[in-house]
């Protein structure tokens, strides 16, 4: 079987304060570095309604209040954080080598909330990221060149939207 190099993580959470805020969606999808998928992964988490009423309020819920109330379904239904990560631990081991990359938009502040919520999965990652959101200060400020994705706010299709993104820019150096 074709291992993967790139750990292509989004979470979806209550807010973006690793401290005070939880993960309600994870998925995942396993490439090679040409960005050929080989896996995904998807699942929703159970999170105490009492911090989804406190957190999941504001300007940015109201606006986009379809996402919030799917992510809060989802919740409903979702398996506890500790055997979410346990499942996305048995996809990293089924699909990956030793070394994983993780990849996303802004997949620093997702690294925030894995290390504090999914410490398993954290010591298995490398220490290296590839950010999208690089490349994108990059091509906006030096090459007014702008790509534009579709803002879901659903985890899958975040990383749909950021894989097709770094393809766009590597279009650039061919």
């Amino acid at each position: 079987m074709k291992k993967a190099k790139l750990l292509w993580i989004d979470l979806e959470m209550t807010g973006l304060e690793p401290d005070k805020d939880k993960i309600l969606e994870i998925a995942a999808i396993a490439t090679d570095m040409k960005m050929d998928e080989i896996a995904r992964f998807e699942e929703a988490v159970k999170v105490d309604g009492k911090i989804i009423k406190s957190r999941m309020v504001g300007d940015f819920w109201e606006k986009n209040a379809k996402t919030r109330d799917a992510l809060i379904a989802g919740s409903e239904n979702g398996k506890p954080i500790k055997e979410a990560e346990q499942e996305l631990l048995e996809f990293v081991n089924k699909n990956f080598g030793k070394t994983i990359y993780l990849a996303g938009n802004s997949i620093h502040q997702d690294r925030k909330f894995i290390e504090r919520e999914m410490p398993e999965l954290n010591t298995k990652l490398h220490y290296r990221m590839l950010d999208v959101s690089a490349w994108k200060i990059y091509f906006e400020n030096a090459l007014n060149k702008k790509f534009t994705k579709p803002e879901t706010h659903r985890a899958l299709d975040d990383i749909e939207g950021s894989i097709g993104e770094l393809k766009w820019y590597l279009t650039f150096l061919k």
